[in-house]
Order: C-alpha cells, then sequence, then structure tokens
C-alpha cells in the first residue's frame, strides 16, 4: 500500500480517484487546491501525487516549480487535465512529473500508471562504489575515536500478534481486503464513540471528506453512524 495525494478542485474527480485508488489497498489523501496540497505534502510525505494543472488558485505546474525549487519534488508526480495543450504537458515533464493522464481518465490508464509511478519512486538506490580496505580500515578507526562502540540497538517493539495468529480480535489468516476491513470497522467505531456521533467532528479526526466518510461508513455495514450524527 502506498500514501497517494490527489489534488484536483472538483469534488467529483476527488471522489472517484480516491474510491478507486482505496480499493487498490491505497491510503488516500485529498486536496482541492495549491494551498491544501502543501499542507498535505508536508504532513503526510505521499509516496505519489495526482495532480491537476487547471486550479482556481495555484495552477498545477506552478506548483510542480514550487516543489521542485524548494527541494520537495521528491515523489513521482503525475499531472491531470481535461483541457491541457501537448505544451503544458512537455513543460510538465520538464519540470519533474513523471506522467500525465488526460480527462476523463479511464480505470486501466489510471492504474498502469499509478503503479509505473510507484514503481519508479520505490527504485532501489545505487550500490554505494566499493572502498579500498586500507581506506575502509582508516575510516572505521576513526570513526571509533570518534564514537565509542554501543551495543547493538534492541529490536523494534513486535506487534502483540498471538500464538493462532490473531492481532486483537482481528484473524491475520483472512485475506488482507478483509482483515483491513475489520481493522476500519474498529477504527471508525472508535473515533465514532469518542466524537459522540458528530460527523463533522470525525471527518476532521479521520482526514476525510463527509461524503467519503459517509460512503466508507455504509461499505463497512455502519449504518446507524448517519442517523446519529450531530
Amino acid at each position: 500500500m502506498a500514501r497517494i495525494l490527489v489534488v484536483d478542485d472538483e469534488v467529483g474527480i476527488r471522489e472517484l480517484l480516491s474510491e478507486i485508488l482505496y480499493d487498490e489497498g491505497h491510503t488516500v489523501e485529498l486536496a482541492e487546491n495549491a494551498a491544501q496540497a502543501r499542507a498535505a505534502r508536508l504532513r503526510m510525505r505521499p509516496d505519489l501525487v495526482l495532480l491537476d494543472i487547471w486550479m482556481p488558485d495555484t495552477d498545477g505546474v506552478s506548483l510542480l516549480k514550487e516543489w521542485g525549487s524548494q527541494g520537495l519534488l521528491d515523489m513521482p508526480v503525475i499531472m491531470m487535465s481535461g483541457h491541457a495543450t501537448i505544451d503544458t504537458a512537455v513543460e510538465a515533464t520538464r519540470i519533474g512529473a513523471m506522467d500525465f493522464l488526460e480527462k476523463p481518465i479511464t480505470l486501466q490508464r489510471l492504474l498502469k500508471t499509478v503503479a509505473a509511478g510507484l514503481a519508479r519512486g520505490r527504485a532501489p538506490h545505487p550500490a554505494p562504489a566499493a572502498v579500498h580496505p586500507a581506506t575502509a580500515n582508516a575510516t572505521v578507526a576513526l570513526e571509533d575515536e570518534l564514537d565509542p562502540p554501543v551495543l547493538a540497538a534492541a529490536p523494534p517493539n513486535e506487534v502483540p500478534v498471538t500464538s493462532n495468529g490473531q492481532l486483537g480480535s482481528i484473524s491475520l489468516d483472512q485475506p488482507l481486503r478483509e482483515a483491513r476491513d475489520e481493522f476500519e470497522r474498529i477504527y471508525f467505531e472508535y473515533h465514532l464513540v469518542r466524537e459522540s456521533h458528530s460527523m463533522t467532528r470525525v471527518s476532521e479526526r479521520t482526514g476525510l471528506e463527509r461524503t467519503h466518510l459517509y460512503r466508507k461508513l455504509k461499505q463497512l455495514g455502519i449504518e446507524s453512524a448517519r442517523k446519529r450524527s450531530t
């Protein structure tokens, strides 16, 4: 799974892309303008960004340039537009965009382009150049002088999984999608109780737009949430 930021001023496009990507197992953050995209970029450090070109405040190409000039273009960016010219697409690619999607975006084209972007973003870094043994020994000796030897770091805390493959009430022997649904059901029920079923506060807490939140709760079978919301 990857963290994907979708930036588009059209709510229908955002929700559609969010649902498709979410069903593929990705975590999706939505932004409707450049200001929200900047904040989300710093907050979530996305693995990939889907960025609309034409937006009311700052257009996508300008935002792309801004990220590039600030050294923040360290993730694949895929531009989207239904009205862009070839020159605009070429300019975006020259600045640093990985690819360009023309609206309306087909499902196969979207998934194929996203998969290619994530594969590029996760490409292994080249192995460090070989170091001459004498140089290596000298480096180690210098490091030993500066930093005395320490005990090996303790292993990270392990996830409390029982011997029968249970993580709390979730069975880890079932398919990923079903296990994820169980986790999400517990997650949203927790926040609903915590926020006294206020959909506004739950939306803010979970980072989902209200429309998407209602749809997600219905998908998980939490039908009473809408009726009990304030």
